[in-house]
């Protein structure tokens, strides 16, 4: 499909995503009185990860109370660290109290994004064969989309039940079952405890250690979901102090390693503590479990039980690398094999490698993942890139601080809320980053790395998706979120260029014949 000079699209903004981040964009373009906008989504239903993720004991791990949108507080948290169900619950919640059931396409997976330079519009090709037509483009896809499968050899020709925790079948029943889980990441880590009551036997296969924290996951007492409820303010107030915790104990640590160390080594310290507390003293188990990078170099956890799953008689900690998958069990390195039933890949998403979801082609047809891996991740303010107009990214390089992700959503979608309301003002139907200010805005993030943890030399070879090829550190963005809320609220606007498509070509008269003719 292809529109003519100046044509019109079918929408203003087309939201490539319905979980979080696609709600709070849609939000904030009606909030800045947008209403021509469509969600598209690939799953049959709102809520993002919290809609395709169900394995047993998933929960959110970091407060509901910095969890959630500033814009809509809930107060019928049932705990502080709800189930997934709940977050799921919250999402549904959001769309038909912002009335964006009737502005969502689900089942519409998006195979390409193609920008029209004459007309100023993306053209949005689906996997059922539509082209749908936006003046502007926003992916809210997130993070966690395509789950990662570990390439390991002989894993088509094992006979039992091999499942995904991002894809978990919720009919399965591990009862009495040999089950091996592949992974000791997030998902392992709230998986672990849960099902290592109802198993016969666990064998828990480890390549990296992960750092894990107590998780205070304390039940919210009925009269205080009241009082949240007849007094807002008092959750406002709990949601400060959650945000402050997490913006000094982890984003400024993480970021101001270099000034304020002694943050980090704190954290490491109590999270021995911890550990040692879990698996009572067992100083084998302590060692094995026990990272030996930097905190922050890959994404820490908070767990209820996970260390101390490990002193069960049914659970084993696998650290030898698997060598292959038989058609019985899993092979480790040291000649071992290790039967099970069941087979769980604990091994994360795809994250950088990912981006863009989609294959997306700006100006002169060039296609955005060739232009990342060429020339590295790179953004305008972790959101926009140089030479693809109109395009925006709620999760992109530099955009997340490893604070609040609804802190990141809100200042994400204010940044694009204020070009698009200005592209409006003067008229304008494209408006695309300056290349100067997106090559200042990269080299910022650049010249800040060497003060984050990242650059600590213990961060090799931890497996951290938070690393590209050419060793930066692109999923998080080196800035306190206040910082990156501020900027996004005070940036330039003519750091963007605005330009007008030209007028389509009036249509000839019947019988009229070029001159050319």
């Amino acid at each position: 499909m292809s529109a003519q000079g100046g044509g019109r699209p079918q929408y203003e903004v087309l939201v490539v995503g319905a979980g979080f981040s696609g709600i709070g964009t849609a939000v904030g373009l009606l909030r800045s009185g947008v209403e021509d906008f469509l969600i598209l989504d690939e799953q049959d239903g709102a809520g993002g990860s919290w809609h395709t993720n169900r394995y047993p004991g998933i929960s959110v791990d970091i407060s509901a109370f910095s969890y959630s949108f500033s814009f809509a507080p809930h107060a019928s948290w049932s705990r502080a660290f709800p189930p997934g169900a709940e977050l799921k619950a919250y999402a549904e919640q959001c769309v038909d109290r912002y009335g964006l059931r009737d502005r969502m396409r689900l089942n519409s997976r998006v195979i390409e994004a193609s920008y029209d330079e004459q007309a100023h519009l993306w053209q949005v090709a689906l996997a059922d064969g539509a082209t749908l037509t936006g003046r502007y483009l926003v992916c809210a896809t997130g993070w966690l989309t395509r789950p990662k499968t570990p390439k390991l050899a002989g894993l088509d020709d094992y006979t039992g039940r091999v499942v995904h925790t991002a894809r978990w079948d919720e009919r399965l029943d591990l009862t009495g079952k040999r089950v091996a889980v592949i992974g000791t990441g997030a998902s392992s880590v709230q998986l672990v405890p849960a099902v290592a009551p109802q198993v016969e036997a666990l064998d828990v296969y480890q390549r990296t250690p992960t750092w894990v924290f107590p998780k205070p996951d304390v039940p919210i007492p009925p009269a205080v979901r009241r009082l949240f409820a007849a007094a807002p303010w008092t959750q406002r107030a709990v949601r400060l102090a959650t945000d402050t915790a997490t913006e000094v104990g982890f984003v400024i640590a993480m970021i101001q390693y270099r000034r304020f160390p002694f943050l980090v080594r704190a954290g490491e310290a109590f999270a021995r503590l911890y550990l040692r507390q879990q698996v009572r003293g067992d100083k084998e188990l302590m060692a094995a479990l026990a990272p030996t990078y930097r905190l922050g170099c890959k994404r820490p956890s908070f767990g209820k039980g996970y260390w101390k799953a490990f002193t069960r008689d049914n659970v084993r900690l696998h650290t030898e690398p698997v060598e292959r998958i038989t058609a019985t069990g899993v092979a480790t390195a040291d000649g071992a094999e290790h039967p099970c039933d069941v087979l769980v890949l604990a091994t994360g998403y795809h994250v950088l490698d990912n981006l863009p979801p989609f294959p997306v082609h700006g100006r002169g047809g060039r296609d955005l993942r060739e232009f990342w891996r060429s020339e590295r991740f790179q953004t305008y303010e972790g959101t926009s890139v140089k030479g693809y107009p109109n395009l925006w990214f709620i999760v992109g390089p530099y955009s997340f601080t490893g604070g609040s992700w609804f802190g990141m959503i809100d200042y994400q979608v204010t940044h694009l809320t204020r070009v698009i309301a200005e592209a409006r003002r003067r008229g304008a139907t494209q408006a695309v980053v300056r290349a100067e200010k997106h090559d200042a805005s990269f080299a910022r993030a650049l010249r800040r790395q060497p003060n984050t943890v990242f650059a600590h030399p213990s961060c090799h070879g931890t497996h951290s998706y938070y690393f590209d090829e050419h060793g930066d550190a692109p999923a998080v963005r080196p800035s306190s979120t206040y910082e990156a809320a501020w900027r996004a609220r005070h940036f330039d606007l003519d750091d963007y260029h605005y330009d007008h498509a030209a007028p389509a070509p009036a249509p000839h008269p019947a019988g009229a014949r070029h001159a050319t003719d």
